[in-house]
């Protein structure tokens, strides 16, 4: 699927959301600028969270209660191994209470759970995205549900 601005990427992500549900992880993939927090605003906006979703970069989680579903956003590029997310506490968090969003999970993917769904962004030109959809355990997931 092609996304052609950050607008479209966001909508395709609010799409989704309207399918996830506690419980689901989904990683978000692809290189620096691909669009990875945009799909995640998307998600988070769906979901009926409301005020500003900013990259977790520096803070490795943003957690958000005020959704139809909790939403925690982690970005794991700063971790240098499972470990960490381990001594954090943070692993309680995938396939809890909430949806799980996860940006650089190949840092720790010995975390991951089998069943997730794994969102790929590469961008074509400045505007343009190829966004692919993986589901893997038993992840329920059809396309038609973001067209």
């Amino acid at each position: 699927m092609r996304s052609c601005s950050a607008q479209e990427t966001r909508a395709i992500g609010a799409r989704l959301s309207e399918h996830l549900n506690a419980g689901d992880v989904v990683l978000l993939e692809g290189n620096l600028g691909a669009g990875k927090s945009e799909m995640a605003r998307g998600i988070a906006r769906g979901l009926g969270i409301e005020g500003a979703v900013p990259s977790p970069s520096f803070t490795i989680l943003n957690a958000y209660d005020e959704g139809r579903v909790p939403l925690y956003h982690f970005d794991w590029y700063r971790i240098e191994d499972a470990n960490e997310i381990y001594e954090m506490g943070m692993d309680e968090q995938l396939g809890g209470d909430g949806v799980a969003l996860i940006e650089w999970s190949v840092k720790a993917e010995e975390c991951l759970p089998e069943k997730l769904l794994k969102i790929t962004l590469m961008p074509v030109d400045e505007n343009t995205r190829e966004i692919t959809f993986e589901a893997f355990g038993g992840f329920e997931f059809e396309e038609k549900w973001i067209k």
